[in-house]
């Protein structure tokens, strides 16, 4: 029987060093902010990514609706810095809503070269479920905590988000 050369033996010893720091490590990234709030977003996300499924609209999509069913006429410009969406997420949005017929563009009256954005009548007629749909999933979704945890939740989330 050959033996395998010494450069592949590892000892107990070097083992329970590894085991020891990768088990530091995942204690670490269990507080790192950038990992929680990325599996936060995840689990926030796909869970109303479910709720959204019945009306075809992703969660960036249903965010362009609302907000168009609350200010018709914005422009895209006007609704990326709104949303803080850059210009070519926006554009495929908008693409995909327009050809899904929830949303319109429309010439501006003013600047024939601007176009603005408006809800179309199928928006408009599932702006009321939809609005409904994310106030219960907010709830829902934040429903193990009391009120003054969400309220300071959402605070510091707005702080991160619109940090100048």
């Amino acid at each position: 029987m050959n033996a395998k050369p010494a450069k592949y033996l590892v000892s107990i010893q070097t083992l329970k060093r590894m085991f020891y720091f990768l088990s530091k490590l995942h204690d670490e990234l269990k507080n790192c902010s950038a990992f929680l709030l990325g599996k936060a977003y995840q689990r926030a996300h796909g869970e109303f990514r479910k709720i959204l499924n019945p009306y075809g609209l992703t969660n960036i999509q249903h965010l362009v609706v609302e907000s168009l069913v609350h200010e018709p006429g914005q422009t895209a410009s006007d609704l990326g810095e709104l949303l803080i969406l850059d210009k070519a997420t926006l554009s495929g949005v908008v693409q995909r809503l327009c050809e899904s017929d929830w949303i319109e563009k429309r010439a501006d009256g003013e600047d024939g070269r601007a176009q603005r954005l408006y809800p179309t009548d199928k928006a408009l007629s599932s702006s009321e479920k939809l609005a409904k749909a994310r106030q219960r999933f907010d709830e829902e979704f934040l429903g193990h905590f009391s009120t003054e945890e969400r309220i300071l939740l959402k605070r510091l989330l707005r702080d991160i988000v619109w940090k100048e």
